[in-house]
């Protein structure tokens, strides 16, 4: 009798002690504790009632669940971090919505392409006439001679607001972003928010389209679903990237601007060293350059050196990058929902380097090796390059500033016919079936 009463005093300790804690990564909005009948509550939006009780939820059947409980068995539980980066979520439950309705929107054409000049209109003129919207466009994208030229625009053209790349901070002031193009669009618009960065809708007007969904056929109707807010998301994670360079060269800053007229926003200036910081959705390249040597760089992980890369380069990306130019070095394709940084050796001078997949969060760096014969050179998607000496490095972690990427239908079908249809992924001559006599 004594016994059961002990036990019953301590399943309540524990009990209660349940019902208190809080998930550390889900930023301790919500408590996890056993329900009336020892299940856990599932964040999931779309999990539904279970039978028998309303207080009860399920899990829902995705390609990944929703955020764990963090507790396991009666007396452990996972401890609790105030730098948790990032949680899984159900895909399925990641949706559009808006806190207000949306005023503002940047438009992103693609640059030097005459195709694309009358879908641009036709866009802007349905966002400014229709809405009654606030546009915002580059204003390298009015000076071309198509545009300046058009008289019927011109009255379109004189309600727009517009910026130049690199001068003009609009990070506050877009709702959200429509691209015509192909993926590099997408690219470049990720390259104009350093922090957070609202919803993008991009359709497909450029040439491989793996990260643009939406054909521009039915543009109004699907515009109009966005503004409204009824629309599937997919968060692609970027890469937070520091570059802290020795300084070399004696420059002077004057109100913000060095000498060669360059605008130092995003770059700090310390005792010696020169620091500058990106945000990167794809990947980040670091090769030999011109040197017909092979490039030595050592790779750190969390501090440790995990290993020497001896070949033509190393490539860090998001798993939304795995499908670029990591898949092009021999790497595996990531679905953008599952939180991973990959590292992909370029043509290494070994049988056995392969890619490995590495959790986000994570804190790369890298080095040029003391023994190296060469410099390097490091890019972020395909921009801003830059060369790397001794001394130098390249600090790489994920970001807590993912892209939200509107979807067609939803994060899991997009994916894989953007594989099919673009990549041909599994494309191949079916097999013959037997016939009954065989």
């Amino acid at each position: 009798m004594e016994m059961n009463r002990e036990k019953l005093c301590t399943n309540k300790a524990d009990a209660s002690s349940e019902s208190a804690y809080h998930c550390s990564a889900c930023n301790d909005d919500e408590e996890w504790g056993s329900s009336s009948r020892g299940r856990a509550k599932s964040r999931s939006l779309s999990a539904s009632p279970a039978l028998g009780s309303t207080k009860e939820f399920r899990r829902t059947r995705s390609l990944h669940g929703p955020c764990p409980v963090t507790t396991f068995g009666p007396k452990a539980c996972m401890l609790q971090n105030p730098k948790t980066i990032m949680h899984i979520q159900d895909p399925a439950s990641q949706r559009l919505t808006w806190n207000k309705p949306p005023k503002s929107v940047l438009v992103i054409k693609k640059i030097r392409d005459a195709s694309l000049l009358q879908p641009f209109k036709e866009l802007c003129v349905y966002l400014t006439e229709v809405n009654n919207m606030i546009v915002y466009v580059e204003k390298k994208v009015l000076e071309d001679p198509a545009i300046a030229s058009d008289d019927n625009f011109g009255p379109v053209k004189k309600k727009f607001c517009t910026f130049r790349e690199d001068y003009d901070d609009i990070s506050n002031q877009i709702d959200f972003i429509i691209c015509l193009g192909g993926d590099g669009t997408l690219l470049y618009a990720s390259s104009l928010f350093q922090g957070s960065v609202p919803p993008v809708m991009a359709f497909h007007l450029g040439s491989l389209g793996f990260l643009t969904p939406f054909n521009f056929e039915n543009f109004q109707s699907q515009v109009t679903q966005v503004i409204e807010g009824n629309a599937a998301l997919v968060l692609r994670s970027r890469l937070k990237v520091r570059v802290v360079k020795e300084n070399r060269e004696k420059t002077t800053i004057q109100n913000g601007i060095e000498e060669n007229g360059v605008v130092s926003t995003n770059i700090e200036k310390e005792v010696g060293k020169q620091i500058m910081q990106y945000q990167v959705l794809n990947e980040v390249v670091v090769d030999r350059g011109p040197s017909s040597y092979l490039s030595n760089v050592d790779v750190f992980l969390d501090g440790h050196l995990i290993t020497t890369v001896q070949g033509d380069g190393v490539i860090v990306s998001t798993p939304t990058g795995s499908t670029a130019y990591a898949a092009a070095a021999g790497a595996s394709m990531i679905h953008p929902n599952v939180p991973a940084i990959m590292i992909t050796p370029i043509c290494p001078h070994s049988l056995s380097f392969r890619p490995i997949v590495v959790p986000a969060g994570v804190e790369l760096k890298i080095m040029l090796s003391p023994d190296a014969r060469n410099t390097a050179w490091v890019s972020f998607d395909g921009r801003k390059r830059q060369e790397i000496c001794h001394g130098d490095s390249i600090s790489i972690t994920t970001s807590c500033y993912p892209l939200p990427s509107i979807c067609f239908r939803d994060p899991v079908s997009d994916w894989f016919e953007s594989l099919a249809e673009c990549l041909h992924w599994n494309v191949r001559k079916k097999q013959n079936n037997f016939t009954v006599e065989e």
